[in-house]
């Protein structure tokens, strides 16, 4: 972390032993050359820690207890339907050389598992599309800390609903109760929007990228984490202990934000929750193109869309490549086993930790959107190989490739809170927070109807296709990029 990002966010008690840094922040732990008006104030929490606090520690753990539960709850479905089917057989490989016709019963455990996993995914994304920007322009007004705290405890209410659904063997029709009420408290969106929010108040526009790059491979290393933990205690000792982690996590999370995690902005404690001036507030953000606009005209809305429209497609085909990938390195001629698909899976978020070291090193010597449209051509290159590839070594080669796909989310993170005023980053996280939500629908949607479509012709067309529309973003980051540079020409012409 740079060190004007550690003074931002150090307690107040912390910086006045050191004149030149207590000149350097505002007294809310804002940098004074992003603003010249003061946005924050120091909040404390119950206890002060002498050591830098921020908000990584609350996106790990929430990432972490997400992961763990997210294929377990799905495993347990599948068991569960199975057991009250009488079905007792386990999935045919399709590397099997039986030429035995596919059981009616797999069948229907397939189907019923399929569809109550996309009630489940929908129960939370229908409800969370309308608390989330609520929560996260609430934000802007109330402070970061409640959007960290009541999304976390709304999980960890989620994961009791689930441990009493096992314990009792109840429907599993009563986890969309679960996934009612985390959508009710936000869900993990809030607390995407609540952690990237406060990224955005307490640092600066130089070193903003990065410090959003951090939270990013926070994302990728809990759930590469998870993963691990999860399948193999799941193997060991069942559901039930895995799930109590979770809860754990949560919990976790809720109770280092209440003590220990500052506010960042200045809050206004008239503030109300239920009111449609925080939708009013995220309509405004995307029809005027924020309060910041006016100095940039049609131009700067423009710009805010664009910037949207590329966070879209980038992260649908993330999320639709990702559901693939099993599948693919499953079917012939592949015909990995659970090892290499462990080894593939971990290459694969590796790559959260490449990126955040290219993605510093690049910023030396390159502009955040040329460092973007790098990692948009590593994701380029591996995608298409991964979608000629026949050999085990051609696989990895395309997991090597890519090792930077995730440099080019920070870099747009980073663009879209430039572009709006301090006062509406909640609004705005809370927003990209949503499109991500639809990200993942439709890439799973697109991607999981493409693959069989197109097996008869090319096994790997949905990963070549997925790198043509990543040509899209590239193009727009680009273009913007130049863009702006002439601008910033002529200004500096025109002044001289």
């Amino acid at each position: 972390m740079d060190e004007p990002d550690t003074a931002a966010i150090l307690p107040a008690d912390a910086l006045a032993s050191t004149d030149d840094e207590a000149s350097t922040i505002d007294p809310g732990g804002v940098k004074g050359g992003e603003a010249d008006v003061p946005t924050t104030r120091s909040v404390r929490p119950p206890f002060t820690c002498s050591l830098p606090v921020a908000v990584e520690p609350v996106m790990f753990l929430s990432m972490f207890a997400l992961a763990l539960q997210a294929p377990l709850s799905t495993q347990y479905l599948w068991d569960r339907i199975s057991e009250d089917l009488g079905y007792n057989g386990s999935k045919r490989s399709e590397c099997s050389n039986s030429s035995a016709p596919p059981d009616p019963l797999l069948k229907e455990v397939e189907t019923l598992t399929a569809h109550w996993s996309l009630y489940i995914s929908l129960a939370g994304f229908s409800v969370g599309l309308l608390v989330v920007p609520l929560l996260g322009s609430w934000s802007d007004f109330a402070g970061r800390r409640p959007v960290l705290i009541i999304p976390n405890l709304g999980m960890a209410l989620q994961v009791v609903v689930y441990l009493v659904v096992m314990y009792l063997k109840l429907p599993v029709v009563y986890f969309l109760l679960g996934r009612i009420l985390s959508g009710l408290s936000g869900d993990f969106n809030a607390i995407l929007a609540g952690c990237f929010s406060y990224v955005a108040d307490t640092s600066d526009r130089r070193s903003r990228t990065f410090r959003v790059a951090v939270l990013e491979a926070c994302i990728g290393i809990s759930g590469m984490l998870a993963s691990i933990i999860g399948g193999k205690w799941r193997q060991a000792q069942g559901y039930i202990n895995p799930f109590w982690l979770a809860l754990a996590a949560n919990l976790a999370a809720a109770l280092y934000t209440y003590l220990f995690v500052r506010e960042s902005v200045l809050t206004d404690p008239s503030a109300k929750l239920l009111t449609s001036r925080h939708h009013k507030a995220v309509w405004h953000l995307f029809s005027t193109g924020g309060s910041t606009a006016e100095a940039g005209g049609r131009f700067h809305r423009c710009k805010l869309w664009l910037y949207m429209l590329c966070f879209f497609l980038v992260v649908a085909i993330h999320f639709g490549c990702r559901e693939l990938f099993v599948l693919y390195e499953l079917s012939s001629p592949l015909c990995w086993g659970p090892a290499l698909i462990g080894y593939g899976s971990a290459a694969n978020n590796l790559a959260y930790l490449t990126s955040l070291l290219g993605l510093k090193i690049m910023q030396r010597c390159l502009a955040d959107s040329w460092v973007g449209v790098i990692g948009l051509a590593s994701n380029i290159t591996g995608l298409v190989v991964f979608s000629v590839a026949d050999t085990t070594q051609l696989m990895f080669t395309g997991y090597g490739l890519s090792f930077l796909f995730v440099a080019v989310t920070p870099v747009i993170r980073s663009k879209l809170s430039k572009l709006v005023d301090p006062s509406e980053q909640g609004a705005l996280f809370a927003s990209v927070a949503c499109v991500e939500s639809l990200c993942f629908l439709v890439g799973s949607g697109v991607f999981n109807s493409l693959y069989p479509a197109t097996l008869h012709f090319m096994r790997g067309f949905p990963f070549l296709f997925a790198a043509i529309l990543l040509f899209i973003p590239t193009g727009i980051i680009g273009t913007l990029q130049c863009l702006d540079q002439r601008r910033e020409h002529r200004d500096t012409t025109s002044a001289s």
